[in-house]
């Protein structure tokens, strides 16, 4: 579960994307010494003692005059509005700066827990330079080194004292499902045409819906959560800044969803951004339903919808699990069909195979096409279990792991789809050594 959000502020240059990726324990962040390096906002996971939380590398904060513009009011409004617990970074080498006064000020009126970091406290000397940041009005600060790992336990120690219990797993016993895709490809329109009723604002501006909005409706007797998302642009089209924080909102929206619908828009057709879009679906292993809009819009004849299948399962041949549904939402044709699918593709993600049938499906399969040698040595499985649901995920205990290659893998998850069906979700396949 993910505990909540933590963003880093802070003015250029004072170690913001250092610090990201000494949290996250890997370079996922730009750093450069230039000031103004990190433009996009860039997010990861990091787990500490059990826990996980959020995490927001920003870019940084700078006055115009020594006056907030309205650009920076923006970033830091967005910040604020988006973390649990705000990071707010200084340095110690250029001590409290005209711009940490003004960016306090700000923050302590927000509210918003807020923990100070003194980052590049590299000697003793320096260190004591801490007592000065007293000024600043906030909380006692940290002093660390993001670059030699100094200070990071103290750090995520004072995080998670801060962090509320901020629950983003899905709704339990409700089937909740969300709405990604590029800008403009309809997704508020959907969301109305599911709904039959106005809950979100529609334009044909790019960028209308800003924010996840979550709306519970029931359906022949069902209860339903359907989740709106803002567009995911390409990260380097991303200008402005509330936009940034469209794509957390949306990773968000996808981990409290059991199905994901991801749609494309007809009238113009599959875009590489829509690769993107929907990996991230994949990625969290959601079910996912590929939604054809506006298809009041095409000119079609009797193949047409046969012709965009085949291209939507050549340009998305990682979504080949998925399947897909041609509506306009703008009319409500064929709306009305994806409720049904929807529930079909929660009952695969959340099946449940017997241990005995799941065994007797691999073995047959083992017998029809053996796994080939790698170096003279043959893998062998001796029994399975599905350890877990949403996704599915099976487990094959073997004779050594590292002979499982990637090709059988593929043939083993066939073969289960052959006999369970697995429609709308992914099936995670992984290999221990038998004890």
């Amino acid at each position: 579960m993910i505990r909540g959000v933590a963003a880093i502020v802070g003015r250029p240059n004072v170690g913001k994307s250092t610090l990201f990726n000494r949290l996250l324990g890997e370079r996922k962040s730009i750093v450069d010494d230039t000031p103004g390096v990190t433009r996009d906002r860039i997010y990861g996971d990091v787990e500490w003692l059990t826990q996980t939380f959020r995490l927001i590398d920003t870019g940084g904060i700078q006055l115009e005059d020594q006056d907030f513009g309205d650009e920076i009011n923006m970033q830091v409004d967005i910040a604020i509005e988006e973390a649990d617990v705000i990071i707010f970074l200084a340095s110690a080498r250029e001590g409290v700066t005209a711009d940490d006064l003004a960016i306090a000020r700000k923050l302590r009126k927000a509210g918003k827990p807020v923990v100070l970091a003194v980052n590049k406290a590299d000697n003793e000397k320096l260190q004591m330079e801490v007592y000065d940041f007293y000024q600043l009005g906030l909380d006692d600060p940290i002093t660390l080194s993001a670059s030699h790992g100094i200070g990071i336990g103290d750090l995520l120690d004072r995080v998670m004292e801060k962090m509320p219990v901020r629950d983003l797993k899905p709704y339990e016993g409700v089937t909740s499902f969300c709405v990604i895709g590029r800008p403009n490809v309809g997704k508020s329109s959907l969301v109305n045409a599911i709904l039959k009723e106005d809950r979100t604002i529609v334009s044909n501006v790019e960028g209308t819906t800003r924010d996840a909005i979550d709306t519970p409706f029931f359906y022949e007797g069902r209860e339903y959560m359907i989740i709106d998302t803002a567009g995911i642009r390409k990260r380097g089209k991303i200008w402005e800044n509330i936009e940034k924080y469209s794509i957390l909102r949306a990773v968000s929206a996808i981990e409290r969803s059991n199905v994901v619908l991801f749609l494309i828009d007809g009238e113009k057709g599959i875009r590489a951004q829509d690769k993107h879009v929907a990996g991230l679906a994949h990625e969290a292993g959601k079910g996912v339903i590929i939604v054809y809009n506006k298809w009041d819009a095409v000119e079609k004849d009797e193949k047409t919808m046969q012709q965009i299948t085949k291209k939507i399962r050549e340009e998305f041949k990682y979504l080949d699990y998925a399947p897909v549904a041609f509506v306009s939402a703008l009319t409500g044709a064929k709306v009305q069909n994806l409720i049904p699918l929807i529930d079909q593709v929660h009952e695969m993600c959340t099946l449940r195979v017997p241990t005995n049938v799941l065994n007797d499906v691999i073995l047959d399969a083992q017998m029809m096409n053996p796994p080939k040698p790698h170096n003279g040595r043959q893998l062998k499985i001796y029994y399975s279990s599905q350890v877990s649901v949403e996704p599915p995920t099976i487990v094959l205990f073997v004779n050594d792991p590292e002979l499982l290659h990637f090709s059988y893998t593929r043939y083993i998850e066939n073969r289960l789809r052959e006999a369970f069906g697995f429609t709308g979700t992914p099936i995670h396949i992984t290999a221990r050594k038998r004890s």
